[in-house]
This record gives C-alpha cells, sequence and structure tokens, in this order.
C-alpha cells in the first residue's frame, strides 16, 4: 500500500513539474510563462558595457543631436559605415591602416577587479547586474569556443570576465545576468545568405554555452532588429530556456528577439534613453513588466569626452528611479568602465548617492507597485505614488513647504516619514488625504533629494 501511494505521489510530482515548465516554441505558449516575481520586486538593477570600444572611448556629444550617435560602444560600426566624425578621430589619433581589431590587445583591463566593481554594485542598492557578455562587435567577455581568438582570455585582459564578476555579484547577493548582441557587424557568417549557419552553428550555441557555464538569471537580448524572430529561431531558444536551461525556474528575458517583438513578447518589454519602439508605448498602464536602460550620460560605452554637463546629477538618478518605480518599471542604470577595468569615479560616487537613497526610502521602491490611483500628472506635481499590500507611500521629489492633498483616499491609518520619527499629521475628508510635512531642518532630514511618506493601509 505504502508503495502503491509513494509510486502515485512521484507519478503526480512528475506530471505536475512537466505540466509546469513546459512551453511550446510559439510566442502563444511563450507569452503565457509568468514573470519571475524576484526580477519584478528588484526594481533596480546595473548595466554594464565594456569591451574593446573602452580603448578609443569616443563618440561625439555635442556635435549630433540623436541618441544613438552619441553611443561609444558603436565605434566600429561607424568606421564600417563612413562617419565622417568617427573617420576623422580615428584617422588622427590612430591611423588610416590602424583597424578596430587592433584596439583588442589594447583592452587590457589590468585594473579590474571584480570585487571591488561587485562591492560598489550592493552599495548602490542595485539588485541584478546585467553584463555585456558580446556587444555587436562580437568580442565575447567569456572564453566562447564560437569567437576564436575574439574573446577575453584568447586577447586583451587573458580573463574570463564573465566569470568573474558573476561570482563576485553572487558573493554579494546580486542577481547576474547577460546583455548578448544577436548580430555582429563584422562577421562573415552575419549575412542574409548564411543567417542560417550564422544561428544554428554560431549563435545559438554559443547562447546556450552562456547560460549553461554561468547560469545567469537575466537574457537582455538586443541587436535583433535586422530580421525577424523566426529568423532568429528565438522562440525555439525560448522554449529551451524555460523547459531546459539550468535557470529554467528564475531566468527573465527581454522583448529584443526579432524586429516585430519589441513591447509585444517577452517577459519584460524595454525602453532606452525613454526611446520607445511601438506606437502604443509601455509603462503608463503597468500592464506587463518593463525596463528603462540608460547611461548616466549620454552613452552606454566609456566615453572620455563626456563632461559632468552630460552626466546626470544624483538628484537626476534617483528622481529617475522613483519616476520608473511609480509607473510600474524597473531602472537598468549603465556605468562604463574604463579600458583598464576603473569604474570612473563620477559614476562611483552617483551609485553611492543613491545607495545612500535607498537605504532610507528603499521601502517605498522594492517590492512595490504602481498605485492604481496614481494621477498622470506626477512629474509636474513633484510628488509620486508607489504601492505594496494595503500601504501606499507618498515620494516628494520636490520638499513639501506647505501641506498638500492626495487624491483617491478614504481612509488611513498612521502616516509617517521614511528615516525619521518627527510625528507628521494626516487627515482625510472627502475622499482626499492631507499631509502636513514635519518639521525638519538640513541638519536633521532623513535624506536628500527626495522624501517619502509611508500611509499605512491607504489603498
Amino acid at each position: 500500500m505504502k508503495r502503491a501511494l509513494y509510486s502515485l505521489m512521484l507519478i503526480a510530482f512528475t506530471i505536475g513539474n512537466t505540466m509546469a515548465q513546459q512551453y511550446e516554441a510559439n510566442w502563444e505558449s511563450l507569452d503565457k510563462r509568468e514573470t519571475p516575481e524576484w526580477w519584478k520586486d528588484a526594481k533596480f538593477g546595473i548595466f554594464i558595457h565594456w569591451g574593446p570600444y573602452a580603448v578609443p572611448a569616443y563618440a561625439p556629444v555635442d556635435e549630433v543631436e540623436g541618441v544613438y550617435e552619441k553611443y561609444a560602444e558603436h565605434y566600429e560600426n561607424r568606421l564600417l559605415t563612413k562617419n565622417e566624425l568617427f573617420l576623422k578621430h580615428h584617422a588622427k589619433h590612430y591611423g588610416e591602416n590602424f583597424t578596430y581589431q587592433d584596439f583588442a590587445p589594447m583592452f587590457k583591463a589590468e585594473y579590474f577587479n571584480p570585487d571591488k566593481w561587485a562591492e560598489l554594485f550592493q552599495q548602490s542598492g542595485a539588485k541584478y547586474v546585467v553584463l555585456t557578455s558580446k556587444h555587436h562587435d562580437g568580442f565575447s567577455l567569456w572564453p566562447s569556443a564560437e569567437s576564436p581568438r575574439w574573446n577575453s582570455v584568447d586577447i586583451g585582459p587573458h580573463r574570463d570576465i564573465a566569470g568573474e564578476l558573476t561570482e563576485a555579484v553572487r558573493q554579494q547577493g546580486l542577481r547576474m545576468g547577460f546583455y548578448y548582441s544577436l548580430l555582429e557587424w563584422s562577421h562573415p557568417l552575419y549575412k542574409e545568405a548564411t543567417l542560417d549557419q550564422w544561428v544554428d552553428e554560431h549563435m545559438i550555441p554559443q547562447m546556450k554555452d552562456l547560460v549553461v557555464r554561468y547560469k545567469p538569471e537575466v537574457i537582455f537580448s538586443d541587436g535583433e532588429w535586422d530580421y525577424t524572430s523566426d529568423k532568429w529561431k528565438s522562440e525555439e531558444f525560448l522554449a529551451w530556456l524555460y523547459n531546459e536551461s539550468p535557470v529554467k525556474e528564475t531566468v527573465v528575458a527581454n522583448d529584443r528577439w526579432g524586429s516585430e517583438t519589441r513591447s509585444k513578447h517577452g517577459d519584460y518589454y524595454t525602453t532606452e534613453y525613454d526611446l520607445v519602439h511601438n506606437e502604443e508605448g509601455i509603462g503608463e498602464a503597468g500592464s506587463h513588466p518593463w525596463e528603462e536602460s540608460r547611461g548616466i550620460g549620454t552613452s552606454y560605452g566609456y566615453n572620455r569626452f563626456e563632461t559632468t554637463d552630460h552626466y546626470f546629477t544624483s538628484k537626476q538618478l534617483i528622481d529617475l528611479l522613483i519616476d520608473k518605480v511609480s509607473h510600474g518599471g524597473n531602472l537598468l542604470l549603465n556605468v562604463g568602465p574604463k579600458a583598464d577595468g576603473l569604474i570612473p569615479v563620477i559614476m562611483q560616487e552617483r551609485l553611492l548617492d543613491m545607495g545612500d537613497w535607498l537605504k532610507v526610502n528603499g521601502e517605498a521602491i522594492y517590492g512595490t507597485t504602481a498605485w492604481e490611483k496614481r494621477p498622470q500628472d506626477m512629474k509636474e506635481q513633484s510628488v509620486f505614488y508607489t504601492a505594496k499590500g494595503k500601504d501606499l507611500f507618498v515620494i516628494c521629489t520636490k520638499w513639501p513647504e506647505k501641506p498638500f492633498k492626495v487624491d483617491g483616499v478614504e481612509k488611513v491609518g498612521k502616516v509617517s516619514m521614511l528615516g525619521t520619527k518627527a510625528p507628521v499629521k494626516a487627515s482625510v475628508r472627502n475622499g482626499k488625504l492631507t499631509i502636513t510635512p514635519p518639521a525638519l531642518t538640513p541638519g536633521n532630514t532623513p535624506s536628500m533629494h527626495a522624501w517619502v511618506f509611508k500611509v499605512e493601509n491607504g489603498r
């Protein structure tokens, strides 16, 4: 009897486990997968763009208007497409016979200290890290068999950057993920005539190696725009990722899997420097998990020509995080290390300032959702809202000099300001909550840049 009962339990477990993890290789099935809660709760991640493009570290910052034109990580493609500004800079400083590939031995990363990086990211308050395992130049930051002599172990640093950073990040208690470019600008197989060979023999084996070897919990795909997802065989890869990979239960994948997939398919949708790639837009309704990514300056890859005028201040970055989270999104904030492996001091300062703010106010960020009654003019009012359980958080990005009102609140429990025991007066009348800020001075304010009122049972 016991043996029969055990057998039935085993069969039930096997069937349940199989049903729970089986997704077919089509978007209708893949889109039914629930985005893992850890990612939705994390809210803040660190993006890292690093490769041979950190050696020239150049893109125009004042001479051009567009967002993409200021990306230093696009250096190789700007040379291939005969961009006048890049060609002029390259000829002057490196010579016309110097190729992009000649930068690789100069990409030495001699001061790369993954433990220091990971410690900084942990202190910033970020909950996950996403490294460019391979950007559009094809240079791999791990010993990829598909990129012989064009990876960080065979040339340049002679180190497994992806592996070392993964270990360090996890030791700090953070989740690790990878960006991966589907395209490569100068690979001989990357063209329409040999695309099937490219996908079957290079791209998919390389992505699977990355997943099996390092077990990343974020896959940020990019470079998908030349072909539709069926050409990339993206559905087949994602079915493997969700059904068979070692991270099938916890991994999240973005929406960049084909020219038609952004803001339509994937565990989360993406914006980039607030650029949205579909007509409907994303984020306002908060109906699907989404994430904004951007650099602290105008570029993802390090650009030595950026000045303080091109960098967001700590205040601007904290306001940016608040804005995205209050609309139901995450923020993936990029740092671009120098070729020697050092993260610019100004970037470190910004991250540490964000961490200081989150130490006091993180309760209003992590694990929250957008408040269903939030007004449309939050930015104009400098008052933002997040919610968690029965509690409402009112986030002021400008210090309220006098009492202010919150519409849509019928009753409340205790109202307090995070980080201080100073009493906060509050009252509710006719569906409006009036909050009177406490009497604080610059010497005893709980944080800089933004202040949070916690409204218990305010939803």
